[in-house]
């Protein structure tokens, strides 16, 4: 869905991004108050969850986001999956993620589109992604993330949009970015309705022993929100699992 096909079909774009109305707003901040994550069921109206999972099933260029260790990541655009030399230097970067993960380090792998990068550059000028990060930034969004958080700083958010088939991962990590004003990271997921835990891709938290204290499993039009730095990672989506984890992810931030 290029940004002439969304500005001549699209519903209104308000429909994009509409919180659901009938949230329990404290009892959200309730929870995130003593555990520094939540899980935001139905977040958005009916509507908006169908129009932006429109949007990421038929409308984005997956290209690869890659990381191992302390090296900066790659990301791939699509055209550069699809490109022989580019796939070279694609397999490579796999390779290095799983070694690193098999050791025990950081390694990470999936699918995504970086919206941020995208819109900065002038990808698709008008497109849903750019109208999806207006509506992140807008104050609909932004009061309400500084509700449930309880931080009143957080005024921006950048984005992007993933896709975790088999065999992607995200490994262990505790996003501690903290220098560069993040805050709080946010996962808009737009799973497969049936999402079995047997496909994976959890949102798993960990405490200082490696034991998993909570997981979030992939749900349809649920938001999960977790304050940053502390141990997660997404576990590996197995061969048989189908397509289907999609998410828009990010950080909320306060610089």
């Amino acid at each position: 869905m290029h940004a002439a096909q969304w500005q001549q079909s699209a519903v209104p774009m308000r429909t994009l991004f509409e919180l659901n109305p009938a949230l329990d707003r404290a009892g959200l901040a309730a929870r995130f108050a003593a555990t520094g994550r939540v899980q935001v069921r139905d977040v958005l109206t009916p509507q908006s969850a169908r129009e932006l999972l429109m949007v990421l099933a038929k409308g984005t260029a997956w290209g690869m986001a890659v990381g191992a260790g302390d090296a900066p990541p790659r990301s791939f655009r699509a055209a550069e999956t699809r490109d022989p030399q580019a796939q070279q230097a694609l397999q490579q970067a796999a390779r290095n993620a799983e070694e690193h993960s098999a050791r025990g380090e950081y390694g990470f792998r999936f699918a995504h589109y970086p919206i941020l990068t995208a819109v900065q550059e002038g990808w698709d000028p008008g497109g849903p992604h750019e109208v999806l990060l207006e509506h992140l930034n807008a104050p609909d969004f932004m009061n309400f993330a500084r509700e449930v958080t309880g931080l009143p700083g957080l005024h921006k958010a950048d984005g992007q949009s993933t896709l975790y088939a088999p065999g992607h991962y995200l490994g262990r990590h505790i996003d501690s970015h903290v220098a560069e004003g993040w805050e709080v990271a946010y996962v808009l997921n737009l799973a497969r309705e049936d999402w079995h835990p047997d496909w994976g891709g959890y949102l798993l938290f960990l405490d200082d022993d490696g034991d998993v204290v909570e997981g979030f499993r992939p749900r349809f039009n649920a938001l999960n929100l977790f304050r940053v730095p502390q141990p997660h990672l997404v576990s590996y989506v197995p061969p048989f699992a189908p397509l289907g984890r999609m998410a828009v992810t990010g950080w909320l931030r306060s610089g």
